[in-house]
């Protein structure tokens, strides 16, 4: 066993308007663990991309999954449990993340497509745009077997939902 094993890295996952950010800061707050929001870690030309309308690709995502995965490293080493958000839609994308020292959860906020669909709407100054969230409906693979995590469906409030997550949450 490492030294680090006993960092948690709680990843709160789903598409753009899931609600990933709202919950993983409370989250955060609840468990007293180091947050992060992984749309930071972007390159300028992702966003870029994004702002203008074109769906990332595999290419595209490859170095800003190493920069959480490191950063989640690094929170490791330094004996802190993170929560951070990112969209890790595919299973490779949290192959990748699962790659980073300490114990790593999923937490799928997966509501129903129109609540998603209704939130990106009423967002402003996000540089994701409406149009790109079919691509990522069509993109998201429900997490499998092997990955270590819960889905939240929920659509109540945030409060809720933060309650939802934190009962349903693994033990350490």
């Amino acid at each position: 066993m490492s030294e680090h094993d006993g960092a948690r890295h709680l990843v709160v996952m789903g598409v753009s308007g899931s609600g990933k950010t709202t919950i993983a800061v409370d989250l955060a707050k609840e468990l007293g663990y180091v947050f992060a929001e992984g749309d930071e870690f972007h390159s300028d030309a992702n966003r870029a991309k994004m702002s203008s309308g074109v769906p990332l690709d595999d290419d595209d995502r490859a170095p800003w999954l190493a920069a959480i995965r490191d950063w989640m490293t690094q929170q490791a080493r330094e004996g802190q449990s993170t929560v951070l958000t990112c969209s890790a839609l595919r299973h490779r994308y949290r192959d990748v993340l699962r790659a980073a020292e300490g114990r790593t959860i999923f937490v799928h906020m997966a509501p129903p497509a129109d609540v998603t669909t209704g939130r990106i709407g009423s967002r402003k100054g996000h540089y994701m745009p409406p149009s790109l969230l079919q691509s990522q409906i069509d993109t998201l693979e429900e997490l499998g077997p092997d990955e270590e995590g819960i889905a939240i469906r929920s659509t109540g409030t945030p409060e809720e939902v933060l309650t939802e997550v934190l009962d349903r949450l693994p033990s350490m």
